[in-house]
């Protein structure tokens, strides 16, 4: 990067034309503090923008996000923006970052296994079992596979490479639930629901507690119109995560198009309290102030109101 390109800076206007942002998100995350109000921004406010976008783009629950920036700044004291000076990624339901090529869970400060191909070797060609666990090696290399996976989904690689490094993760780790989790989506991305279905599946076998597992799965009774299982697996993704915007979103949909009217009611007034500010929450308003006036109608001469 030349200097010029790192003095240069762009308007407001010109960043979320860039980035394809909307104001209602922008101001969103400045209310959220997930980055400072600004008017112009240069190289470092675009890095944390697109660290924000991908995170978003992942599902990760604004809440979230914020909780894991808290920790890495008390963490790393040296780190004052986490969001352009550190490599933050969704894994599955979890944040990590990447610090000196080794990867850590943002918000407890866990170093996870992350051997290089050097060290991978020499473990595996050491043959005393009692000083090499095989299935810990087995699962980091199967982590770095998921990784790969990721980088390449990001970079936008073709689809076939994407499919095979987290199918090799997934026969390194048969418990590797993000990346069966991505494989799913893949296939949903497809319209191949029955593929879908079964990676999704065995990602709540791999983990019972996976709120996207959940929350994926739910997504594809939906369209299929199974309403019953979309109905189990949205409430199921709330009870292990209860901020899960998205989540309360789709449930919201789903109880107003079965007319349980108050259930509608709840859920889309606990998404707006997640997400006031972006796009989708205009939407809520929307059909909140929809739901209200029906009230007010069916219940004529009294006033009652949800």
């Amino acid at each position: 990067m030349t200097a010029a390109a790192a003095k240069q800076a762009y308007s407001r206007a010109e960043t979320r034309r860039l980035l394809k942002i909307t104001e209602r998100q922008l101001k969103s995350w400045e209310h959220q503090k997930l980055l400072p109000a600004s008017e112009t921004y240069g190289f470092k406010e675009l890095l944390a923008l697109r660290t924000l976008l991908k995170l978003r783009a992942s599902r990760m629950p604004s809440p979230q996000i914020k909780r894991a920036l808290t920790a890495l700044r008390e963490k790393l004291r040296d780190i004052h923006d986490p969001l352009s000076q550190l490599k933050i990624y969704a894994d599955g339901k979890r944040i990590r970052v990447e610090i000196e090529g080794r990867a850590m869970e943002a918000e407890s400060g866990q170093l996870l296994l992350n051997f290089d191909a050097v060290e991978l070797k020499r473990l595996l060609e050491f043959r005393k079992p009692v000083q090499v666990n095989t299935d810990q090696v087995r699962r980091a290399t199967a982590e770095q596979w998921f990784q790969r996976g990721l980088e390449l989904e990001q970079t936008g690689a073709p689809l076939a490479e994407v499919i095979e490094a987290y199918q090799k993760a997934v026969e390194l780790d048969p418990t590797s639930a993000g990346a069966l989790v991505n494989l799913g989506t893949i296939q949903f991305n497809a319209r191949n629901w029955k593929e879908a279905e079964r990676y999704y599946l065995e990602a709540l076998t791999a983990d019972p507690q996976y709120a996207l597992a959940h929350f994926d799965l739910a997504n594809l009774y939906d369209e299929r119109g199974d309403r019953a299982q979309a109905l189990e697996h949205y409430v199921a993704a709330l009870e292990i995560a209860p901020s899960y915007a998205d989540a309360h979103y789709n449930l919201a949909l789903l109880y107003q198009g079965s007319n349980q009217m108050m259930k509608a009611v709840r859920h889309w007034t606990e998404y707006l309290k997640l997400d006031p500010a972006s796009h989708w929450s205009s939407i809520a308003r929307r059909e909140l102030s929809k739901l209200r006036k029906a009230a007010v109608v069916t219940g004529a001469g009294r006033s009652q109101i949800l």
